[in-house]
């Protein structure tokens, strides 16, 4: 019995070798020599030599703070107001440049501001752009994963019948899975067009004539939006099949006793179909959310980051900085973060998803 165990053994790991060996040559050692690489300043069109900086790089692009701000007072002490009647605020580059007062606050640039009362809390940070990005695919993914998965679920129920030609509607729903997603950005680019868009087109018809047509990806209002439904579309069918396998694995006797127990399909999906799924939706929802936070493709064909960076990524911003700029440090450091981003929210999502006892 000890022999075959042994033999057993070997030869799973034998057949596990190769892929580890894969993973550790593209996944684990890229992943060491980027972290590296995040702890210098190289550049690969810069003529010095590469040091070594430590964390600045991580200091650069994580440097965020509040400035309180004052609206500004005549000799008086009288608040002074533009010819709109709104309050006058001093300039943020006057805290932010040269300001020997402030200089924790230099080169940093202004993000975005509330007001609290008559005092303007303005959120400033060193790298923007880089906020902008991790907003925006927080905002993605937060969007993305709830309605990308339930949309799955509720197609994987439809089609999870014995019904005539039901294998049609699951190449259907497939299909745009396997069309290579450029292909998909172009075609939706052209959807999305502000001047004759398939979309303008058609809500100008259902509303005969009162919709004027937008620019949907020329708008920072409804760029991201516009992006989200395409990648939601997209990938919906590739999700559905996990959950039809799911759905598949349930013994059809629980679907019987609870008709004879007479339960309405609600209490049937509650009791029987949902806690029979909870492994099934621990992929889904990881996978979804790994996805999310990759997003590049759609934005690279569609949009380029912008307009007025309203549809920048974080996976965007690591290619653009790593070989659009050059800045291979910056790059780096920006994929190292999103690493240790994307993996604490997968284990937070499993720690979530475990099954109390």
């Amino acid at each position: 019995m000890t022999s075959k165990l042994t033999t057993s053994n070997r030869a799973g790991w034998g057949f596990a070798l190769p892929g580890f060996a894969l993973i550790a040559t593209f996944i684990v050692l890229p992943f060491i020599f980027a972290f590296w690489l995040s702890l210098t300043n190289q550049r690969l069109i810069s003529p010095n030599p590469t040091e070594f900086v430590g964390l600045d790089n991580y200091r650069s692009l994580l440097s965020i703070d509040v400035l309180s701000i004052e609206p500004e007072r005549d000799a008086a002490g009288a608040l002074v107001r533009d010819d709109d009647g709104a309050l006058s605020y001093p300039a943020v580059r006057g805290f932010t440049r040269n300001n020997p007062d402030y200089p924790q606050y230099a080169g940093m640039r202004e993000w975005f501001r509330w007001h609290w009362g008559d005092t303007a809390k303005v959120v400033i940070a060193t790298d923007v752009i880089f906020w902008k990005a991790l907003a925006n695919t927080l905002t993605f993914v937060l969007v993305v994963a709830p309605v990308q998965g339930a949309l799955a679920l509720g197609l994987a129920l439809l089609i999870n019948q014995r019904l005539r030609g039901i294998n049609f509607y699951r190449a259907v729903y497939f299909m745009p899975v396997v069309v290579s997603i450029v292909v998909v950005s172009l075609l939706w680019r052209f959807i999305y067009d502000g001047e004759d868009g398939l979309l303008n087109n058609l809500l100008s018809a259902l509303t005969f004539g009162a919709f004027t047509g937008m620019d949907w990806l020329g708008n920072p209002d409804t760029a991201l939006g516009s992006i989200m439904a395409m990648s939601i579309w997209q990938a919906v069918g590739f999700h559905m099949v996990i959950w039809l396998s799911g759905l598949q694995t349930i013994s059809p006797t629980l679907y019987e006793a609870s008709a004879i127990e007479g339960a309405s399909k609600w209490q049937t999906f509650r009791y029987v179909t949902w806690p029979g799924l909870r492994n099934t939706a621990v992929l889904v929802v990881i996978v979804i959310t790994m996805q999310a936070f990759a997003l590049f493709a759609q934005i690279d064909v569609m949009t380029n980051g912008g307009p007025l960076d309203s549809t920048q990524t974080v996976v965007f911003q690591a290619v653009e900085r790593g070989y659009g700029k050059q800045d291979i440090s910056g790059g780096s450091t920006i994929s190292v973060i999103l690493f240790v981003l994307v993996l604490t929210i997968s284990l937070i999502q499993r720690w979530l998803a475990r099954e109390k006892t």
